[in-house]
């Protein structure tokens, strides 16, 4: 933990240099459009494709995007974003990328075998990839530069241990999507830490109504349950209203953050949620990419760079609304 925490210090210290440098800062940011632009750097224009595991109305890579924008402003960059939430058509838009040839590509592992192939792909024909959010793991051993995220695991047993600290018992973890890795491995590491007892939950996370079914359902046949944990912000939401029309009494965490979940804090209807910091996750793929395409740069020599997990409640409530309001938290 003590060593996400500087790593993410260090992060931090980079994007504010780079925010206040004469090629970055308010005035590029205002600039800013989806495929980049704005005021940039003096190196050669690059293509940078991002293509990510996202299913539809996830908050989350709005963020994500919001970072690689402003690194793409700076940086004299070409956006191009897609996204699909199956791994086949994930794997689908990276070779759409590599036949476009672009100079960089920025990927997410979340289903890993389905991207093993491809990316040996785009090794073959010379397009760096950094990885981002999840599968760590994987990421050298299909060839990325590095990996920009959280260790969910780690994520996950600070969570566990959170739950003990307020007295719960009785935990069930929601995973949204199935199949994703990352979010077993968060639920894995809840466990691994929390001394009560937790069950997961599957629920379709591309449906609302249906996963705020699936989890009043929950509530209302399971007597005990004190802590419902959601793996995205979104459906921290689901949960508080399937919580209300259970009439339950659990308290609510959640990884990752939004402007919805950061006022639900503030009316104390999410108790703690899990801030992995996807601007950050955006924003040094983009610049990790342009680093290495200009000077040879590799941040962190390889390894898993460390943005999150970092606990917040209704405390750091405050500082989030304005980071949240203009859609970087």
């Amino acid at each position: 933990m003590r060593t996400a925490r500087t790593a993410v210090a260090v992060l931090a210290t980079i994007a504010l240099a780079a925010g206040c440098s004469s090629s970055g800062g308010k005035d590029s940011q205002d600039k800013a459009s989806d495929s980049g632009g704005g005021k940039a750097v003096g190196t050669p224009r690059l293509k940078i494709a991002m293509i990510t595991h996202a299913g539809e109305g996830d908050t989350f890579w709005d963020i994500v995007q919001s970072g690689a924008k402003q690194a793409a402003a700076k940086d004299n960059v070409q956006f191009l974003y897609s996204n699909d939430k199956e791994a086949k058509g994930q794997a689908e838009l990276v070779q759409a990328a590599i036949d476009k040839k672009v100079d960089g590509i920025v990927v997410t592992l979340a289903k890993p075998e389905a991207m093993k192939d491809v990316l040996a792909k785009a090794r073959k024909a010379g397009i760096p990839v950094v990885s981002i959010n999840s599968g760590a793991e994987y990421s050298k051993q299909f060839g990325a530069l590095v990996h920009f995220g959280q260790d969910e695991s780690v994520a996950g047993e600070a969570v566990g241990e959170e739950l003990n600290k307020r007295g719960l018992k009785k935990a069930v973890c929601v995973i949204h999507e199935q199949g994703n890795v990352s979010l077993e491995q968060r639920c894995a590491g809840v466990k691994k830490t929390f001394k009560g007892s937790l069950e997961n939950l599957g629920v379709d996370g591309t449906n609302a109504p249906s996963s705020q079914s699936s989890i009043e359902a929950k509530l209302q046949a399971t007597k005990g349950i004190d802590a419902v944990v959601t793996l995205g912000a979104p459906i921290a939401a689901v949960a508080v209203k399937a919580k209300d029309d259970a009439g339950s009494k659990a308290e609510i965490a959640t990884f990752d953050l939004n402007a919805e979940v950061v006022r639900r804090l503030k009316a104390k209807e999410v108790d703690f949620a899990v801030d992995q910091q996807p601007y950050l996750q955006g924003y040094e793929a983009i610049d990790e990419l342009w680093l290495y395409r200009t000077n040879g740069n590799v941040i962190g020599g390889g390894k898993t760079v460390f943005t999150g997990p970092a606990l917040v409640t209704e405390k750091d409530v405050p500082q989030l609304e304005k980071y949240t309001a203009r859609g970087t938290r």
